[in-house]
């Protein structure tokens, strides 16, 4: 570890950036490219289905990599050190990965789709590979008394950085139609942020680890795989609903489709969160209902955040029928520039907020400004209207993001936060399967309009569990 005096700032640079590269890969992956390669793949029909389904399974195996990579760094011995030799690995494996990707483009029908799926979930095992070792580099290297530092330069080239990267570079590269521009720039981003990160100064663990405990990855498997199970279950609930409203008028498919895609969701989130829970935690749990309800309100208010996002392109396509295909790309990042750039801005304010305040106030406050932003999104058909909501949503999950996080702090028992914030990781995984997996049908079938407008109710509704939190 370097002294404090030692620290230069490329030092924080080297440190972080890898970080710029696994945001970027996020930001042109999962909003731009996968869904325009679905739907070239199958169709107008079933794009959100299809989008759903490669983000359920991709999603769930990201949770189980990213652990147990981040067990197996904290033992590797090799002389580079425990974190870089993982991040190489990753990153590499990254690039062969773009380029596969990249050649399904010529293919066709279901075998392009099943092509694609595997390769994104391939990405995924990479990228979270590389994921778990870059989250360790701070707490392995940097003094305590400069980690404040060393975090905020973290959050600028995680979040505001590449938002705009991807907005004024890489989005119009698939907006023209140029799918391998945009994943050459994405392979130079990794191996530039991976160049970076070789350039970090680790020195090699030299006493031998302890034997390796196998029980928090066996119950990691056991959690993801009920929860699973619980987003199955809500989806064929879903399905049922959509089948039968196939034989009534309009507005009666529309309010039973709505009605059912809502209660799955909300089932999907009280049921996974209970299991979670409970696997994870047991019994101990039950002296400990408002974490759970934290939980709930967490897990509630990312499914329309996380899926705002996934969706975008499919939506500006159906607001704006002149923007048809991969022409969306750029407004659709655009109005996620913004999304990115007014959570920064509110993140640091509603931290220091969050120390004088109720929290449980500035939830309900996020909540609120969440669901007046997609009001905005869905009813209002204009870019300028489109920019404004990313801009409310954002500023609204800046607020969230510190206050909630406060709350979930003062709610966990002492000397336990590692264990009982890390399902925290799980509810953002969960999020976006959750609202890719059910709501990708409904838009098929009723647009992504009145998806989105689900969504929105879904900000609201997030904000009911924290009736049952008493605010320490």
């Amino acid at each position: 570890m370097k002294k404090t005096a030692d620290m230069r700032w490329f030092d924080y640079v080297a440190l972080n950036a890898y970080w710029f590269a696994l945001t970027t890969r996020a930001q042109v992956l999962t909003p731009l490219v996968i869904p325009l390669l679905v739907q070239q793949f199958v169709g107008e029909a079933a794009k959100g289905a299809y989008v759903g389904r490669i983000r359920l399974w991709a999603l769930m195996v990201a949770v189980l990599v990213q652990a147990a990579m981040g067990l197996l760094s904290d033992r590797c011995t090799s002389r580079w050190g425990r974190r870089r030799p993982f991040i190489l690995v990753g990153a590499l494996s990254e690039l062969a990965l773009f380029a596969g990707i990249g050649l399904t483009a010529n293919m066709r029908g279901m075998a392009g789709y099943a092509v694609l799926m595997a390769l994104y979930v391939l990405s995924m095992i990479s990228s979270n590979t590389a994921h778990a070792a870059t989250q360790g580099l701070i707490p392995d290297l940097v003094p305590e008394d400069r980690r404040g530092r060393a975090s905020g330069v973290k959050a600028f080239l995680e979040l505001p950085l590449p938002l705009v990267f991807v907005s004024f570079i890489v989005a119009k590269q698939v907006g023209a139609g140029n799918l391998w521009g945009a994943l050459m720039t994405l392979g130079v981003v990794t191996v530039l942020g991976a160049a970076a990160a070789m350039g970090v100064r680790e020195k090699p663990l030299n006493d031998a680890p302890p034997p390796l405990d196998w029980k928090p990855l066996t119950r990691l498997l056991a959690m993801t795989a009920a929860f699973t199970l619980i987003i199955l279950g809500a989806g064929a609930l879903t399905q049922w609903a959509l089948h039968a409203s196939q034989s009534l008028g309009d507005d009666a498919a529309r309010l039973l489709t709505g009605v059912v895609g809502l209660i799955g969701m909300l089932l999907a989130v009280a049921l996974g969160v209970w299991a979670s829970v409970r696997i994870s935690i047991g019994p101990a749990v039950r002296d400990r209902p408002a974490f759970v309800w934290w939980v709930v309100n967490r897990l509630a208010f990312l499914i329309p955040t996380t899926n705002l996002s996934s969706f975008m392109v499919f939506f500006v396509q159906a607001r704006f029928p002149e923007l048809a295909g991969a022409q969306a790309a750029g407004p659709a990042a655009t109005a996620m520039m913004f999304v990115g750039v007014c959570i920064l801005l509110t993140a640091l304010p509603s931290g220091w907020l969050a120390d004088r305040i109720s929290v449980r106030t500035l939830i309900a406050i996020a909540c609120g400004v969440a669901a007046a932003g997609t009001a905005v999104l869905v009813c209002v058909p204009s870019l300028a209207a489109l920019n404004a909501a990313g801009a409310l949503i954002g500023a609204a999950v800046g607020l969230f993001y510190a206050s909630n996080w406060t709350l979930g702090t003062r709610l966990v028992p002492a000397g336990q936060a590692g264990r009982y914030l890390g399902l925290s990781n799980l509810a953002g995984a969960g999020a976006g399967a959750i609202g890719a997996y059910i709501g990708g049908p409904i838009a098929d079938q009723l647009g992504y309009v009145f998806l989105f407008a689900i969504y929105g109710l879904m900000f609201l509704l997030s904000a009911l569990p924290l009736l049952l939190i008493r605010e320490p």
